[in-house]
């Protein structure tokens, strides 16, 4: 009987299993011979779901094609659906991350596309994540969500399931209420814990925060913001000689422009000079020899004539020689002056600045400006000597110049101590901020390697925050002696709060940064923060690229 058993289950395994191969086949079929962006988009999709018990890998492919027809379809419910079973496949490749990153953006689609299936399942799946991550606040927050539309309306759980399309059956969604129910009860129970030990301390039952307690918290947020402000002035004081340098790199440019310009009048004044002064030598001794011609044989006359012929072309040659070794410093000088130009200001700006002895300012509607700046670094700082100190931002600061300079439309502003700031846009064309945040993705990973090898060392390392927004900025020469290129406005000053307001290892984007790059990277919306002398101001963590 038992074999009887056995050869039942392999009988319905081997058909399951011929079944599925047949449809594959069938689909892949239909697949070479579809013409139609949706019918590949559809096929593409039925394709994933069904490679996804038996390959994972080539379930993945698909729903990435399928996903990408939908979103240049601009197909809102295909992608939430797509991104759905994208997350099934990379929790059946046990890759939680990246299911979680799915989850959430199939979440956040189906909400504009209004397909409540997909947000119960979305969040469903979220709360399960979070629960194993031991995260109970999520996903309580993530189970709260999914009751929400399962209860819209005053719909039972079966028949908002039965409603909504989704796959889940009733069972699923009892287990559901029933682990809304268990996170409810370790809340009360929290809330009681808290409450027993407020008790044996003496302290209020009440534990919400009083008005008293809030101003309280105000003046701390305050008083470490004053703080913070004379950290920075520390440090600004302790790199002044980081500022001097640059200084007098800026003057040494100088002085080889002034040299150029000096260079190609004297020269040319000088040759000229030459020129004169061996033509009039060379008219002296023709007069004499003429003269001696008179008194002379008619050979004598000729052969003096020949020789004064021979002394001037070898006269000629010599001084064009020397003109063309003169000429070839110039040369070499010009490039030089030109390698220092550009290495200050833009190219545009510095052709112009050459022609005309001044730039004129532009303003640009859509620029993207990147700030960056080192966690802690007056105390590590106070750890380094000088010297070392300089190293270490150089090598820093020459890593980011390296990245920036494989976007053609980022340019680098300027260093202020341990600040770095650049800048994309700055051209009559229009820019999306993709390189900009691309790039400041490249310095964390940059940071990242750097901070884990100077660890193994035992050495203090850097740690950056790096904050973007776009808006309008105005961009120009300023100065005289040490002239520079740089930018000003609002949108400055917002990219400085970006870079404040992040955490160490982050990049934090603004609202309108968001809007132009949300479809290259996936994001986490952190809220409302708030900016110093701006008010509350949306922000996003930029998590990876899609």
């Amino acid at each position: 009987m038992t074999y009887i058993k056995y050869l039942l289950l392999f009988c319905f395994a081997f058909c399951a299993v011929s079944l599925s191969a047949q449809s594959i086949s069938d689909l892949e079929s239909r697949l070479k011979k579809a013409t139609k962006y949706r019918d590949k988009m559809l096929i593409k999709y039925d394709l994933a779901r069904a490679y996804l018990k038996t390959d994972a890998d080539k379930a993945a492919r698909y729903a990435q094609d399928a996903a990408d027809i939908a979103y240049k379809m601009r197909n809102k419910d295909m992608q939430c659906k797509i991104y759905y079973l994208d997350g099934e496949i990379h929790l059946k490749r046990r890759d939680n991350n990246k299911a979680e990153a799915r989850f959430k953006s199939a979440l956040s689609i189906a909400k504009e596309a209004d397909n409540k299936a997909i947000v119960l399942g979305s969040a469903d799946q979220l709360a399960k994540l979070a629960y194993k991550d031991r995260d109970y606040k999520k996903a309580y927050s993530y189970a709260k969500e999914s009751l929400s539309v399962v209860k819209k309306n005053g719909l039972s759980v079966a028949e908002s399931s039965r409603t909504s399309g989704s796959s889940r059956n009733d069972k699923e969604l009892v287990r559901l209420e029933n682990e809304n129910v268990k996170l409810t009860n370790e809340k009360s129970q929290l809330v009681q814990e808290n409450r027993r030990l407020k008790e044996k301390l003496g302290e209020p039952v009440d534990i919400g925060l009083t008005k008293k307690a809030l101003d309280k918290k105000e003046a701390e947020f305050e008083a470490e913001r004053r703080k913070a402000e004379e950290e920075i002035r520390a440090r600004e004081e302790k790199l002044a000689e980081i500022s001097e340098a640059r200084q007098k790199a800026e003057e040494r440019t100088q002085r080889y422009i002034k040299r150029y310009k000096d260079l190609s009048a004297d020269e040319q004044e000088q040759a000229y000079e030459f020129e004169l002064k061996e033509k009039a030598l060379l008219e002296e001794k023709l007069e004499a020899e003429q003269n001696n011609k008179r008194l002379g044989l008619i050979g004598i006359g000729a052969s003096s004539l020949m020789l004064l012929a021979l002394l001037g072309l070898f006269s000629n040659r010599r001084s064009r020689r020397k003109l063309q070794e003169k000429n070839k410093q110039i040369e070499t000088e010009r490039e030089r002056s030109d390698e220092l130009l550009l290495n200050i200001l833009p190219e545009p700006i510095a052709k112009e600045l050459k022609e005309n002895g001044k730039a004129k300012a532009q303003k640009f509607d859509s620029a993207s400006v990147l700030f960056t700046d080192f966690k802690n670094f007056s105390n590590i700082s106070e750890k380094l000597s000088p010297e070392a100190l300089v190293a270490e931002l150089d090598h820093c600061f020459k890593a980011f110049d390296y990245i920036i300079s494989q976007y053609d439309d980022i340019e680098k502003i300027k260093t202020i101590g341990d600040a770095y700031m650049c800048a994309s846009g700055l051209t009559d064309r229009k820019v999306v901020p993709t390189n900009i945040v691309k790039a400041a993705m490249e310095m964390q990973d940059f940071l990242e390697d750097y901070k884990q090898d100077r660890k193994k060392k035992g050495l203090p390392f850097f740690e950056a925050r790096i904050g973007v927004h776009t808006g309008p900025v105005v961009a120009g020469v300023v100065g005289f002696n040490k002239f520079a290129y740089d930018i000003w406005g609002d949108t400055v000053n917002t990219a400085a709060r970006m870079e404040s307001n992040c955490e160490p290892g982050k990049v934090n984007i603004s609202e309108s940064t968001y809007n132009q790059v949300r479809y290259k990277f996936t994001c986490n919306y952190r809220g409302k923060i708030a900016a110093k002398n701006k008010g509350m101001i949306d922000m996003y963590y930029v998590e990876q690229a899609l």
